[in-house]
């Protein structure tokens, strides 16, 4: 795993502040960058948005993106990193949307989790990682991780 301080202190060497998008992973990537003692100089702030109401509300995402793609997808990641982004003091901001589980179906398994990761003056990248049916406590964490690791790779 990325280790939290060293992403933290990274990003501070780099004068970049981060910001968390988050949905199945329910601010789990922000209580890992929190952790650290010293990190509000480089953490601005974290956005909850478990439900699409609040993916709309809170970051922007287009009813019509929600309604196409569904909110386990690339394109609401997307939106989620951007919208992030416009709404921080954020240099750079992560989304995380998936299935963590029980459940899923054939065209969204579980384990399926989406990411953004956005970064001031360059295209917003996506990607989806299938973690597996590992159980739900499983995925938040490999999900987690995972972010952190785009996080620290995006401060480059």
């Amino acid at each position: 795993m990325t280790e939290p301080s060293v992403i933290l202190n990274r990003a501070r060497a780099a004068g970049l502040r981060i910001a968390t998008a988050e949905s199945c992973t329910g601010g789990m990537v922000a209580v890992a960058l929190t952790d650290v003692a010293g990190s509000s100089d480089v953490f601005d702030r974290g956005f909850v948005t478990y439900s699409n109401a609040a993916k709309a509300e809170l970051l922007g995402v287009l009813e019509a993106t929600l309604a196409t793609h569904g909110a386990v997808s690339e394109p609401v990641a997307q939106e989620m990193a951007d919208g992030a982004l416009a709404r921080s003091h954020a240099d750079l901001a992560v989304s995380v949307t998936g299935i963590a589980g029980p459940g899923g179906s054939e065209f969204k398994p579980e384990g399926r989790v989406c990411f953004g990761i956005a970064r001031k003056g360059q295209p917003t990248r996506t990607e989806t990682v299938e973690f597996g049916t590992q159980g739900r406590a499983k995925v938040r964490k490999a999900a987690t991780e995972h972010a952190l690791a785009l996080i620290a790779a995006r401060i480059g």
